[in-house]
């Protein structure tokens, strides 16, 4: 079995794509339109991204025990990239070994992105 993509329901479809490809630097793989939803898959990997918009239902939150985990070179770098765009850090930075470093952003939906860092 092949892990594919993981769908988050979006509130606003062109504020979330801001962030997925401006901050997470995941460029759009494809994009349809159906009567009922927009749906985007982002991701030049094989593991992809699937934000979808149903016009005019209410999204519901996402709970704050699931997050998606990003790899990132020097994670003191993407934090003040992160600064510089006005995203704040909500938790950490963490480090619970020496080899591993991370932090978390919410995306404009409520969903916890984690940054880290691999020595």
């Amino acid at each position: 079995m092949q892990f594919l993509w993981t769908t988050i329901t979006v509130r606003n479809m062109e504020e979330s794509l801001e962030f997925y490809q401006n901050v997470l630097s995941l460029p759009i793989s494809s994009r349809m339109q159906t009567p009922a939803a927009e749906i985007v898959f982002l991701g030049d990997g094989e593991t992809k991204i699937e934000l979808i918009h149903h016009p005019g239902e209410d999204v519901s939150p996402v709970g704050k025990n699931i997050s998606i985990g990003l790899s990132v070179e020097n994670l003191d770098d993407y934090m003040t990239m992160l600064k510089e765009k006005g995203i704040p850090i909500s938790e950490g930075p963490f480090s619970p070994n020496p080899s591993i470093r991370f932090c978390f952003v919410h995306d404009p939906n409520g969903v916890r992105v984690q940054f880290v860092e691999r020595n």
